[in-house]
């Protein structure tokens, strides 16, 4: 064994690895216990944690590994240092995730991803809302962080050093046994066609349970390889002809064939409207941060929304719809452009989007209209003023454009939503009789949850809850109804009133649809009776179903539905991103595509509880494969777009 001890800091290494991810989810199992055990199995995180423990530090350890075997006693004791550091930044990475982890799960359900490295790139937001949200964890993680960190440095030329024992010959000799030993350790298999992934650690329905065997550092790391190509994140789910996959979405619009005119932008169209107007209305969509479905009284939520509620007796109220992801950019994507939810990151933040993509903006801005976007935070954050301002967005009012005497109140993710409706209503006032549209984003229900003192009635004894900031966003919507029916501009406008996404997107189910239900609300002058429209439908749905109402005939390549068109014998639609995991619903049937895996159907019953269905409907599948390829061309051909001769 002496013979071997030049291998003591790689096995060490893993060691301490392993033992680091191991309590770790011992931790975890005990803080959430009833949800995991909840699920058939659940010690199963133990064995596929380890082994992708196992794939993770094979790959951190594969230099190391190589110098140590390969390079003489003398080249090896010069860079030992480097070897030892090298070893030591990683296990303080892994440690690190793994202390951040089980906060993250708490607010999405699943371990750091993707969304953890974009809310890294807003550093001061970030660490505003840990300091108020999770100053406690924060704490705890801070003193673990500082002393392990101190000690394993202190202790590290001890622990990782290189030993020059063994003659090089030896080395040599049994460097195959430990290449492939490494070889077996990335792979995790030696039958298997392609290297073990994340994929093979989904072993039950629940997406928490199955990321706690996981392990956060892998998973970010997952997360930024596929930003660098996200490209090719589609065929994830399989591959289908491009021309098959449009033949397959457009069957399901509410556009006849001969309507698609151009070879160039294959799926743009002239939507005609059925509302004839003298002149075309205004547009404004009041996008409600996170404001699932369950606290809105009238869709049978908590009593937390007496105003919208009321206002829901004067319009078309949406009470079966559904948003098509969990991120603020997924619903901005949906509402303002009407694209398609993929694996990949919204196109708010994606390159080929950043212009000439259509928008409801864009579109307007042709036919004369003012647009705008109104934010009480930081028109930076989410990278939605570039975006805005490359697609149509005259202008960009955020907490910047907010005098001191225009706000009463300032917190973590900008000025009050109060503050937000008096400056929007201002805004339309100074447009006179010129035609606008503009997108308001309100953005105080959000974790830490801040708002004004005395403004509602608490709903929970502690202030600062979800059910109380959505108690408050309710009553900004109150207040700019009240200014907005004062004014001249409201009986020449069309209303929206809609959610981006759900507070917390979290369950047992594989996709737990029933967190993406939000609330949707039409006003306009030209709907004199209350409507509830009951049909399954999407995000999606809104932008074509405005633009009927506001009363013009405007060409676009949207794939939504125009809800005025829709057959009352058509099925709803609803198409669902859950990080990689897609969800098409076809009225009560759900086909879902993972990453890796055969697509799965269910049943959707009452409440949105899923039974699976005896056998997958091979033609749904393909439906559904052929929407996300059919976005992924329109995105990178850059086919999503009116003619050139239009925008």
């Amino acid at each position: 064994m002496k013979k071997l001890k030049f291998l003591k800091p790689i096995i060490l290494f893993f060691s301490i690895g392993i033992l680091i991810t191991t309590i770790s989810r011992l931790i975890l199992l005990s803080l959430f216990s009833s949800r995991i055990t909840a699920t058939e199995n659940y010690w199963l995180i133990f064995p596929i944690g380890l082994r992708m423990d196992i794939i993770l530090l094979s790959y951190i350890a594969i230099i190391p590994t190589l110098f140590t075997v390969l390079l003489p006693d003398n080249l090896l004791i010069k860079i030992g240092g480097f070897i030892r550091y090298f070893l030591v930044i990683f296990l303080f990475l892994i440690l690190l995730m793994e202390l951040a982890t089980p906060s993250f799960l708490m607010q999405y359900d699943t371990r750091p991803n993707r969304l953890f490295i974009e809310y890294l790139m807003y550093p001061k937001e970030v660490f505003t809302m840990l300091l108020k949200g999770f100053w406690g964890i924060l704490l705890v993680a801070l003193i673990v962080l500082s002393i392990f960190g101190y000690y394993l440095f202190k202790k590290s030329k001890i622990l990782f050093k290189t030993h020059s024992d063994s003659s090089y010959k030896f080395k040599l000799l049994v460097s195959p046994l430990v290449f492939f030993l490494l070889f077996f350790g990335l792979r995790s298999s030696l039958t298997s066609v392609r290297p073990i992934n994340s994929s093979d650690a989904v072993f039950s329905s629940d997406q928490f349970t199955n990321s706690v065997a996981l392990n956060s550092l892998y998973t970010v790391g997952f997360a930024l390889n596929s930003l660098k190509s996200e490209e090719d994140m589609i065929k994830m789910y399989g591959k289908l002809p491009i021309d098959e996959a449009l033949q397959r979405v457009k069957k399901y619009m509410t556009t006849s064939a001969t309507d698609f005119k151009s070879e160039e932008i294959p799926l743009l169209h002239l939507q005609k409207s059925t509302h004839k107007v003298e002149k075309p209305y205004n547009l404004v969509i009041f996008l409600q941060e996170s404001m699932g479905a369950e606290y809105v009284g009238v869709l049978g939520g908590l009593p937390l929304t007496p105003n919208f509620d009321e206002l829901s007796k004067e319009g078309i109220l949406f009470s079966n719809l559904y948003a098509t992801g969990t991120r603020s950019v997924r619903g901005i994507e949906a509402v303002t452009t009407g694209f398609l939810p993929t694996p990949s990151r919204s196109v708010v933040k994606l390159g080929k989007s950043q212009s000439n993509f259509f928008s409801l903006a864009g579109a307007l801005k042709e036919k004369g209209y003012e647009t705008s976007f109104i934010y009480g935070g930081s028109a930076n954050f989410d990278n939605m003023a570039s975006f805005f301002n490359g697609n149509g967005f005259e202008e960009i009012i955020d907490e910047n454009d907010f005098k001191k005497d225009e706000y009463d109140y300032k917190g973590t993710w900008g000025v009050s939503d109060e503050s937000l409706v008096k400056k929007g209503n201002e805004l339309y006032k100074s447009y006179g009789e010129k035609p606008f549209f503009s997108l308001m984003f309100s953005s105080s229900n959000h974790e830490p949850f801040e708002f004004p003192d005395d403004k509602i009635t608490l709903f929970d004894k502690e202030k600062n809850t979800v059910n109380n900031a959505i108690k408050y966003a309710d009553y900004a919507i109150g207040e700019f109804f009240k200014m907005a029916k004062n004014e001249s501009y409201y009986k020449n406008t069309v209303f929206i009133i809609i959610a981006d996404h759900n507070t917390r997107t979290w369950g047992k189910d594989i996709i737990p649809i029933n967190k993406f239900h939000i609330p949707a609300l039409i006003i306009a002058p030209n709907i004199d009776k209350p409507i509830n429209y009951e049909k399954l439908c999407s995000q999606l749905d809104m932008p074509p179903t405005l633009l009927d109402l506001i009363g013009i005939d405007i060409e676009t390549p949207m794939i939504g539905r125009n809800l005025f068109e829709l057959n009352d014998s058509i099925p709803g639609r609803a198409i669902m991103q859950f990080y990689t995991t897609n969800a098409f619903r076809n009225g009560d049937d759900l086909l879902v595509l993972q990453s890796g895996k055969e697509p799965i159907q269910f049943k959707v019953a009452e409440k949105d509880i899923l039974i699976p269905a005896e056998k997958v409907d091979k033609e749904l599948a393909k439906d559904a494969l052929g929407h996300i390829v059919t976005a992924s061309y329109l995105y990178n051909s850059l086919k999503y777009r009116l003619p050139e001769n239009k925008n």
